[in-house]
This record gives structure tokens, C-alpha cells and sequence, in this order.
């Protein structure tokens, strides 16, 4: 597991692109591996599992001082790729592609694996710490809250697909779904906002090898982008607004962790305050 602290808005303004990306840019996703990244901001451990030949087991690592790794955490999994298996002490979840799945605190053993060896499933983790049991819980994407928003326009069409949420599948603090641009649309979270009691961090995924999401981070008054590719996530804290504009349509994975799960709890920023 690797580790990563926290950068504050003041150092922010100093960096290049180069630290930047080294602080804030995450680029997991590996043919039969399971990486983590353990994150100071919120204690996120955000992370992939792409299983090949072998089942690929989640385990705490001395990072955590744990006997296991959701003795006192919840995890998050989307599966990006193709159909694979979750198993969770002894209970085996069927994961399509864009199926959710909700493991709850005292979880011991968690292991992933792919239908196809040469299709392989694409895991995707976000984990926060959790002071109580909430019972793990599969999530299919016919079943999640859909919200429509924008307009081709704005070049902000989107439907939202709430998992973990406050009026879906309950956790401690974790909140997370998935949202999809309409062909022709590029924009997301646009006007932007930030979280003063919440971080966050977004995954983009289905893009081709030749595209690019240019994600906007930072204080309104001090943006700076990063250029990002397919399967790589950025971390955004409570500071920093997270936009993002693609070369073409994409998808992109939003979890938080914080001090509340108040979807609409976000502290709007005006399009005409951005410099």
C-alpha cells in the first residue's frame, strides 16, 4: 500500500504540473494486481483489483495495524471491465459491468476474480474508516437512483447513478455512484462547487487511449488542470472544486468521505468567480 499526504492550498499555488500530478493524480488499474493507496485526506485508501489467472485477496498490510482490512472499514467496489466475482466471507457477488457493491465493517476475508482471463474484470476500491456495521450489499445499475441534469446546450448532459447514498444502500460515510456523459457532452460538475465537510475523489473511466478529461482543481481564484486518461482517479479536497472538461464522452466514479452524507451539501461557486 502506498501513502500519500496531505497538500494544503497555500503549497498548491507553488507547484508545477509535474508535483501536481504526484500529489494528486492516482493510476492503479493493473493486470493481476490489487493496488491501494492510503490518502491522509479523510484516511481514504482508494485503490483496483484487476484479476487474471488467480483470485486477488484484499488485505489490510502493516499500514493499517489491523488483523484485516475492514476490522474497522468499509470498502466501496464498481467494477469498470468485464464480469468478475466478489467474494465476501463465503458469499459470492456476480459483478457485471457498472455493478456496485457495498462491503460493511468486519468483513474478514475479500477476494476478487474475473470471468475471462483475457477479459478481465476492473475493480475499483474507495474505502473510508467506519464506526459501525452496516450489512454488505450488492448494487445493480437498474436499481440505482437516476438523475437526469444539463442539457446538449451546456454540453452537460448526464444521468448520476446514486449507490451509497443517504436513501440507497446505508453506510458510515461513505457516498458513491457513477456518472455518464451523453455522446456530445463533455462537461461535468459545471457550475462547480467545493466540500468544506467532505473530500472526494473522481475516477474517470471509458475513454479511448487517444482522449483526455482536463480535470479543474483548486481555490476558485487559482484553478490549474490535470490532464488525465483512462482508469486514472484524482483526489480532491475540501479546498478544491472538481470539474472536468473531455475531448469526448465519458464516465466517471464520484466517492466522498466526511463529517456527513448530504448528497446536495456543497458550497456552489459561481462560473464568473473562476480565475
Amino acid at each position: 500500500m502506498n501513502v500519500r499526504y496531505t497538500v494544503g492550498k497555500n503549497e498548491y499555488k507553488r507547484m508545477t504540473t509535474a508535483e501536481l500530478r504526484e500529489a494528486f493524480l492516482v493510476d492503479l488499474f493493473e493486470c493481476g494486481k490489487l493496488n491501494l493507496l492510503y490518502c491522509e485526506v479523510e484516511r481514504a485508501i482508494t485503490g483496483a483489483a484487476v484479476p487474471v489467472d488467480a483470485a486477488l485477496v484484499l488485505e489490510a498490510g502493516k499500514e493499517l495495524a489491523a488483523d484485516y482490512f475492514c476490522q474497522r472499514r468499509e470498502v466501496g467496489v464498481l467494477n469498470i471491465g468485464a464480469t468478475g466475482t466478489v467474494t465476501v466471507d463465503g458469499e459470492i457477488f456476480e459483478m457485471e459491468n457498472l455493478d456496485g457493491l457495498y462491503i460493511g465493517r468486519g468483513a474478514k476475508e475479500i477476494s476478487f476474480t474475473s470471468v475471462d482471463s483475457k477479459n478481465p474484470a476492473r475493480f475499483y476500491l474507495l474505502s473510508y474508516p467506519a464506526h459501525t456495521t452496516f450489512p454488505t450489499k450488492q448494487a445493480k445499475k437498474a436499481d440505482a437512483n437516476a438523475i437526469e441534469l444539463g442539457s446538449l446546450e451546456d454540453s452537460n448532459k448526464r444521468v448520476i447513478y446514486q449507490y451509497i447514498h443517504e436513501k440507497g444502500i446505508q453506510s458510515c460515510q461513505l457516498v458513491m455512484g457513477f456518472t455518464v456523459m451523453e455522446p456530445g457532452s463533455v462537461w461535468n460538475t459545471m457550475p462547480c462547487h467545493t466540500h468544506e465537510r467532505r473530500t472526494e475523489v473522481y475516477l474517470y473511466f471509458n475513454l479511448a487511449d487517444d482522449a483526455r478529461v482536463f480535470h479543474f482543481m483548486g481555490p476558485a481564484d487559482e484553478t490549474r488542470h490535470l490532464a488525465v486518461s483512462d482508469g486514472q482517479a484524482v483526489i480532491s479536497p475540501m479546498w478544491s472544486i472538481h470539474s472536468g472538461c473531455g475531448t469526448r464522452a465519458y464516465t466517471f466514479c464520484w466517492g466522498m468521505g466526511g463529517e456527513n452524507q448530504r448528497f446536495d451539501d456543497m458550497d456552489h461557486i459561481a462560473i464568473s468567480d473562476l480565475k
